[in-house]
């Protein structure tokens, strides 16, 4: 290598390393130590010597900030962790009791429970991953479980470092955080916007989470975006972090922007008053937020509280009360849901609420009607709850106009024109149009092949729309006389798409009943209330038949739920549909027996680690149809725990508590002898 060579490659790289630590301190320390134009002189040279000597690129060079050549579409990303919601809480009250539901399930005093508090930013969730200290993904939140590879848009944002700080970065680590924009970047970008004549945003959220959305990376470059971490998600390597707290320290070290407003408190008061100081500072931010986050620190502490359904136990999102404004009430239209429900929709004068245009807002029901007096042509209050969905709170009386009309409830379904039903002590209308109301049709349809329901891959949302509009299917079990020669003349369908689906409808008409029962969409049956019915009465048949009381006696289904059962299973288009699924070949194992063995009855279970010859969730169904009930957790009340390779935590509790543990193969041969 030449002298001159050498110095060249020398300079590219002192080069990176002053804009590498420029950005540091601009968006990391937010304490620049060198000028924009300094800044963009040592960019402009970094550029000039990649073009000259292409070999001295890089992939984390600052220079690949300005964005890629458009791609074609967004890959598909599977979260190695799932990207789980957070429960939330809107008062004082309710903060206290999640952190007594907290102490309670450690056992300790509320008080002596650290817990790590920082602003809830209201932008995109994202997950970068790191490779030796380089990013290689990054994706969105998605569904919490499948995201989208956005990673040359993300690398447009100066404050997600390409390359991590420190001499000996992490093997692997994946970070969290939002992405947003600060209310003077979105105003400076409108207002580019106004002068050559375009499209201006209604909100920074939605225009940074539609700037992550380009295909093409150079829009998003142009884009005012920022980048907070808040945690991480996986970490290989040495890892001496005990809380929260420890981890984003480590993340500031490792080059990553952390909010500045964080904080460490204790107890349920110091939670509180946090919430009550960010609260009043909310104004004066030049960022939106919709919240506080409240987090157990103790990693420690964090495992052994574990999940449930789709959140965190050790973490609760707080939302400040909503902003409102008021506008006029032009019109009422109904939508009819997926059960038919009527809900009263008001079209609004649009109006900014809290940042975001608003033309429309929910009633709820009639009752709500009837309770806030509200009338069209009246000037209304409009609320976003929780910051999220609008709704009208109140009527400005001393402003109402004289042609006023009240809101009437139709007569008939806007959509199919069935008669509309109120049931004896219910609050909502509903079409009595069932699965043959397009409206319903659509939305029962889709819940039907939903993952948790029977799982139909390859039937998705807009395919159904489709289905539906063309009237090849008017019911669940015409999806099951689809071929796939028809299939291929869709839109989109090429025949190998139109093979595949066909044969995952075949593979789903062997389901399992609690599956089966979800999927048919009983009005406020989920997953758990389903499988409680499948153990309760053991067949279809029996379940049809049930009559209110016999209903009631299952697990967590009180009288309100038991007449939704009731209900459905007494209207003849219903039991017409079921009967048409199980003649196209749906079936499911069941057992048509009235007092089943319930050996476990009383007792707690734990499964933790991984299972060779089952997944976790069949373990737990085999287990409840014992009479076990399945925890996340384990106490002194747990009667056995399986552990298999990867057990942690659970299983060191057990020990510890001398509670019974058992491996996969004596799990396995006791469920042999149960279930004889």
């Amino acid at each position: 290598m030449s002298q001159m060579s050498r110095a060249t490659r020398d300079r590219a790289d002192d080069l990176r390393q002053q804009l590498d630590d420029a950005n540091y301190h601009y968006y990391v320390e937010d304490a620049p130590r060198i000028t924009d134009i300094e800044y963009d002189k040592l960019l402009r040279e970094l550029q000039a010597l990649e073009a000259a000597h292409p070999e001295l690129e890089t992939p984390d060079s600052p220079t690949q900030r300005v964005g890629a050549p458009p791609a074609e579409r967004f890959e598909e990303v599977t979260h190695a962790v799932p990207m789980l919601s957070l429960d939330n809480a809107f008062n004082e009250e309710e903060l206290r009791a999640f952190v007594k539901r907290v102490a309670d399930k450690l056992e300790c005093e509320s008080e002596t429970l650290a817990f790590c508090c920082e602003p809830k930013l209201d932008g995109l969730a994202v997950a970068l991953v790191y490779e030796d200290g380089r990013l290689v993904q990054g994706a969105t939140r998605g569904d919490g479980r499948t995201g989208e590879d956005v990673t040359l848009n993300l690398r447009t944002v100066s404050s997600i470092p390409l390359k991590l700080r420190g001499e000996t970065p992490p093997s692997l680590i994946e970070v969290r955080g939002e992405v947003y924009m600060r209310h003077s970047g979105f105003e400076a970008m409108n207002a580019r916007a106004r002068e050559r004549d375009e499209k201006v945003f209604a909100n920074p959220r939605n225009a940074a989470a539609g700037s992550l959305r380009q295909l093409d990376s150079k829009i998003a470059a142009q884009r005012p975006l920022e980048f907070c971490a808040y945690q991480v998600a996986r970490l290989d390597g040495d890892d001496d972090a005990a809380t929260h707290s420890d981890y984003l320290k480590r993340l500031r070290e490792l080059g990553f922007r952390t909010s500045p407003l964080l904080d460490v408190v204790s107890g349920a008061s110091g939670i509180v008053e946090f919430c009550q100081r960010l609260g009043e500072q909310r104004d004066g931010l030049d960022y939106d937020i919709d919240g506080a986050v409240l987090k157990v620190d103790s990693l420690r502490d964090q495992r052994e509280l574990g999940f449930v359904s789709r959140a965190p136990r050790w973490a609760i999102a707080y939302k400040y009360p909503a902003q409102e404004q008021t506008t006029t009430l032009n019109d009422v239209a109904f939508q009819v849901g997926r059960v038919g429900t009527l809900t009263p929709v008001a079209k609004l004068e649009p109006v900014q609420v809290a940042g975001v245009t608003v033309s429309n807002a929910t009633l709820h029901n009639m009752d709500e009607v009837e309770r806030l007096g509200v009338r069209i042509g009246d000037t209304v209050i409009v609320r976003r709850a929780g910051d999220v969905i609008p709704q009208i709170v109140g009527v400005v009386e001393s402003q109402r106009p004289a042609d006023a009309r009240p809101i009437e409830m139709p007569s008939a379904c806007p959509v199919c024109g069935s008669q509309i039903e109120r049931l004896e002590g219910e609050v909502a209308a509903r079409c009595s149009g069932g699965l043959y109301c397009p409206a319903q049709r659509k939305e029962a349809l889709k819940h039907f092949a939903s993952r948790r329901a029977l799982d139909i891959d390859g039937l998705g949302e807009k395919l159904i729309d489709l289905l539906v509009e063309r009237e090849w299917v008017r019911t669940p079990a015409d999806l099951f006389r689809l071929e796939a020669t028809h299939l291929a003349d869709l839109p989109r369908l090429a025949e190998k798409s139109a093979g595949n689906l066909v044969r995952s409808l075949e593979a789903a008409k062997s389901t399992t009943l609690p599956r089966f029962i979800y999927a048919i969409g009983i009005r406020e049956v989920g997953e758990a209330t389903a499988a409680n019915l499948a153990r309760h009465f053991g067949s279809l048949t029996a379940l049809r038949e049930a009559t209110l009381e016999s209903l009631e006696a299952v697990e967590d289904v009180g009288p309100i739920v038991a007449r939704h059962i009731h209900t459905f299973f007494r209207q003849a288009h219903n039991q017409e549909t079921l009967d048409d699924l199980i003649a196209v070949g749906v079936t499911w194992v069941e057992e048509e027996v009235g007092d089943r063995p319930q050996p476990l009855e009383g007792q707690t279970w734990v499964l933790t680690g991984a299972l060779e010859n089952m997944t976790r969730d069949e373990g737990k169904a085999r287990l409840q149809a014992l009479g076990a009930k399945v925890a996340g957790s384990v106490s002194k009340k747990t009667a056995t725990v399986v552990a298999g390779p990867g057990a942690g935590s659970k299983l060191e509790k057990a020990m510890q508590l001398g509670v019974e543990v058992i491996d996969e193969d004596a799990f396995l041969s006791r469920l042999a002898e149960w279930e004889g």
